[in-house]
């Protein structure tokens, strides 16, 4: 019987290098267009694109990251800023989760990623699964008691508009972005290096025959990637080079991977925990992979 694990440094150095050289292009552009919102795009200017109606604003929040693209770490600090301002729950919801996914950067590193496998199907899924969720989710916020969703100290601020700060020139404000931008590259770069070499491990070392059992089962696939995806916490400019690794997992399992990490995974549970509560996160982490699992699955009826 083959052996479970053989390590061989030649084969993981290919696979390491390869899938890190590809990603961190999308991480650095990702970044430093987080800097840019940060410093030049006041809060106010996206509560404007919004509609009244309630529906169609959940709808638009959950578009917002193709004009506003954020990836899962920056985006928290900006709904925080934006409920403070008043802007309704269900529509930070919206966007937080949506942001990640749905924005260009996401659609250009996706379609990179599975070029010369099915890189078209699987950029629009991405992006139109993605943004389903995060409405079905929003709408489920929509109708919940602000105690219940919101930590205490956020909700004491509710509604309150902080004096503008006076203006700075533009050079603080340029060294101001890409001080930011530099900063969430260095934080990215180290869960995308670990969840590199991990998936690298996983790819040239484990004897495939070991999880064969799970990529044969749609079921036991999609769930076993959506844990792999939150215990990784990679930014959603590259986690769809590591997915495109994992070739012996169908396709609904690794779309799963590219739909719950950017949604719910260790590093955002702790993130999303400094504006909601923990009762709120918890249930919120259940349904998104519930909910992500569920559409996933159902999508094999498309020959996916």
């Amino acid at each position: 019987m083959d052996s479970v694990f053989s390590f061989n440094f030649q084969d993981f150095s290919y696979a390491f290098l390869s899938v890190l050289l590809e990603g961190v292009p999308f991480i650095l552009l990702g970044t430093l267009l987080s800097g840019i919102i940060d410093q030049f795009l006041p809060s106010r200017t996206m509560m404007r694109f919004l509609p009244r109606n309630a529906f169609l604003g959940i709808c638009v929040s959950g578009l917002m990251g193709m004009v506003f693209p954020m990836c899962e770490c920056g985006v928290v600090p900006v709904i925080r800023r934006l409920i403070n301002k008043g802007l309704p729950v269900s529509n930070a919801i919206a966007y937080m989760l949506a942001a990640p996914i749905v924005n260009p950067i996401v659609a250009i590193s996706t379609y990179a990623a599975f070029r010369g496998q099915y890189a078209a199907e699987m950029t629009f899924l991405r992006l139109g699964v993605g943004f389903l969720v995060a409405v079905l989710a929003a709408f489920a916020v929509h109708n919940l008691s602000l105690r219940n969703v919101v930590r205490p100290g956020i909700l004491a601020n509710l509604g309150a508009m902080p004096s503008s700060p006076a203006p700075r020139p533009m050079r603080l404000r340029i060294r101001a972005a890409l001080g930011t931008a530099v900063n969430d590259f260095l934080d990215v770069m180290v869960y995308f290096v670990l969840g590199v070499a991990v998936a690298s491990v996983f790819s040239t070392s484990l004897n495939q025959e070991v999880i064969q059992p799970l990529a044969l089962n749609d079921w036991l696939a999609t769930g076993s990637l959506m844990i792999f995806a939150a215990i990784l916490s990679l930014c959603s400019t590259s986690d769809a080079f590591i997915a495109a690794t994992f070739v012996s997992f169908p396709a609904v399992s690794k779309l799963a991977f590219l739909v719950f990490g950017p949604m719910m995974d260790l590093k955002l549970i702790f993130i999303y925990s400094s504006v909601f509560t923990k009762r709120f996160v918890l249930g919120l982490a259940v349904g998104l992979f519930l909910l992500v699992g569920l559409i996933c699955v159902r999508l094999t009826i498309l020959g996916l």
